[in-house]
């Protein structure tokens, strides 16, 4: 796994008890508190103390600083590229622990204060309650740098009503708290001003029930009327465009409809499209669409097929290219291979979705009492790992 330069002063999850209250702090603020292994580690580890413990009833979790969560550290999948496998652990741990987010026993409550993205926006989401305010920013950009929508994304953006789903998965269209709570993707919203106090209130509450939780919220939080020019008013646009069988007949149909009054707000989608990884674009879009008959637990297993053939440069070296010219030169100019849609052939991003052998799966619990099994140390893939290093 990827190495983490840390200095021992500076933790990257606080974890607080609180009688009966549970709070977690993501702690990388100059890093707009991106996942990295030890992140996943540690909220792991909390999340299953304390749905075992009687005493927590209500979990909190917020971001220090101006972002909630930026998402994946890209870095440490950048660094770890000349390395079989580098990365797995990490991704095996934060696939295995998203469906225990969804599942957890549990109340839940995110307080989604700035940026909110990838799969940093899987620790706000699938909460009970997910608080968000003016200043926060969601998106799901990872198609366009050669990745896919993961972190249970092909599963929630599956399930959005319409089309909506594939507009956000394959564009990487940023959504305002507002916007999050009328598409259904957040709970509620609450002025910046008050969430400190909101916070200190759901403490001094001390309950995990969920209508008294919920009725705290509700105390200060606000009615949403989204802006005219949202996307989400653009609903009949967008699944005329984004219902069509391939990404090229996406493309084309966007622009057929780019030229109708009304609809100039299509040229920044169009040149996001034209911009993103073909290969990314084409594993986005078949993620999603079989998302929509699968249950979560099938989305995660599959998430992490796809995950780890492209890591492992299966059929192109795209994701590596995209972090290099986002985050590395940031040069915003890279060379995607295959460099177009006619040359990602069918046949290629049928490999990426290939089951693995049954016990190279993401493991995820079927049996309630036995939930938290599956864990990374308990499967073949550290067996392996042990294997090879004695």
């Amino acid at each position: 796994m990827a190495p983490e330069l840390l200095k021992p002063d500076e933790p990257v999850v606080l974890s607080e008890d609180i009688d009966h209250v549970r709070l977690i702090t993501l702690n990388r603020p100059r890093q707009l508190n991106v996942i990295s292994s030890k992140v996943v580690s540690l909220l792991a580890e909390c999340l299953e103390k304390w749905e075992n413990d009687e005493t927590a009833e209500l979990v909190l979790i917020k971001g220090a600083g101006r972002a909630f969560s930026a998402g994946g550290d890209l870095k440490m999948f950048f660094d770890g590229r000349k390395t079989r496998d580098s990365c797995l652990e990490v991704v095996y741990r934060m696939y295995w622990l998203c469906y225990h987010i969804h599942t957890y026993k549990k109340t839940q409550v995110s307080l989604v204060h700035g940026i909110s993205m990838g799969g940093g926006a899987s620790l706000m989401v699938p909460m009970k309650f997910a608080v968000v305010t003016e200043k926060t920013i969601f998106s799901t950009p990872e198609a366009s740098i050669g990745f896919h929508t993961d972190c249970g994304f092909s599963y929630m953006l599956s399930h959005l009503p319409g089309h909506l789903g594939e507009f956000l998965a394959i564009t990487g269209a940023r959504l305002n708290g507002k916007e999050l709570v009328a598409a259904g993707l957040a709970t509620h919203f609450v002025p910046s001003e008050k969430l400190p106090e909101l916070e200190k209130r759901l403490i001094s509450l001390n309950s995990g029930y969920r209508n008294a939780v919920k009725s705290v919220i509700e105390e200060f939080s606000l009615d949403v009327q989204i802006d005219e020019e949202s996307a989400l008013n653009k609903k009949s646009t967008i699944d005329e465009c984004f219902s069509k069988d391939t990404v090229e007949e996406i493309i084309q149909s966007c622009e057929d409809e780019v030229r109708k009054e009304g609809n100039g707000w299509l040229g920044a989608v169009l040149k996001e499209l034209k911009r993103s990884s073909p290969t990314g674009l084409k594993i986005t879009l078949r993620s999603i669409r079989e998302g929509r008959k699968q249950t979560l637990a099938d989305c995660l297993k599959k998430e992490f097929r796809l995950t780890m053939n492209i890591l492992r440069t299966t059929i192109s070296s795209d994701v590596y290219e995209g972090i290099r010219a986002l985050t590395i030169d940031k040069d915003n100019s890279p060379k995607w291979d295959p460099p177009s849609l006619d040359k990602v052939m069918d046949n290629k991003v049928e490999l990426v979705f290939q089951p693995f052998q049954k016990d190279l799966e993401l493991q995820i619990p079927e049996d309630e009492e036995c939930r938290w099994s599956g864990k990374y140390e308990n499967s073949a893939y550290a067996t392996l790992n042990m294997t090879d290093e004695s």
